[in-house]
């Protein structure tokens, strides 16, 4: 960036958004393949440079994106008034959550839409992707193939207030989560639920078929 300063970092769901002096931003999703890595002087680079897509350098120090599908430099203004940018739901991870913003995002959607496919919409909430789909419902003991206007609003909001601690605490440790015993349902189909004991689920849901997880036995 040609020794411009970085002026901001700041993230709305999945996009990252990286500010440097003279109203120019690095705008990154990483969708499922691509990764941020920092590195210390002298560590080894755990993939291909050749698969290295953007490196910052400060202090002996890099960060590193690879395989990042969506990189892109915009003016910082341009980031604010972006129409893809615009139509985000609600920041899942945002110090306080937009309730009444997501409420009114999801009874806009498809009513016979499964509220696990919802919760992947961007549009409705910034932010969950299929891990935290899965886990989240099972927190909150909601049957995540149950139609949207099933769901009432504060069983959609318990679902949000279940996932957010978890989700910070991903964000703090650099970690989705932190042992494969934490994680309730997610790629645990065939075992047994560690609630009720029925035998966990998988199958595919909307449009994409994302595989969603779920117990049939508890979550209602």
């Amino acid at each position: 960036m040609g020794g411009r300063a970085v002026t901001e970092i700041r993230t709305h769901g999945k996009h990252l958004f990286v500010a440097f002096e003279g109203d120019l931003t690095i705008h990154s999703h990483l969708r499922m393949t691509g990764s941020w890595t920092t590195y210390e002087p002298g560590r080894r680079w755990r993939r291909s440079p050749r698969r290295a897509w953007l490196i910052l350098e400060r202090g002996g120090h890099q960060v590193v994106e690879f395989d990042g599908p969506v990189l892109e430099l915009l003016t910082d203004s341009r980031t604010r008034f972006d129409q893809r940018l615009a139509a985000l739901g609600p920041d899942i991870l945002a110090d306080t959550f937009d309730a009444e913003r997501f409420l009114a995002r999801l009874r806009r959607d498809d009513p016979t839409r499964g509220f696990g496919d919802a919760l992947l919409d961007q549009r409705n909430v910034a932010g969950i992707g299929n891990l935290w789909k899965s886990e989240s419902c099972w927190d909150a003991a909601l049957d995540p193939w149950r139609r949207v206007s099933e769901v009432s609003d504060a069983e959609a909001l318990a679902v949000i207030d279940a996932v957010r601690p978890r989700m910070f605490e991903s964000a703090r440790t650099g970690r989705q989560i932190p042992t494969a015993s934490a994680r309730r349902v997610f790629r645990r189909h065939g075992e047994p639920c560690s609630r009720c004991g029925t035998t966990i689920r998988a199958g595919g849901q909307g449009d994409d078929n994302r595989t969603t997880f779920w117990c049939p036995g508890c979550q209602r």
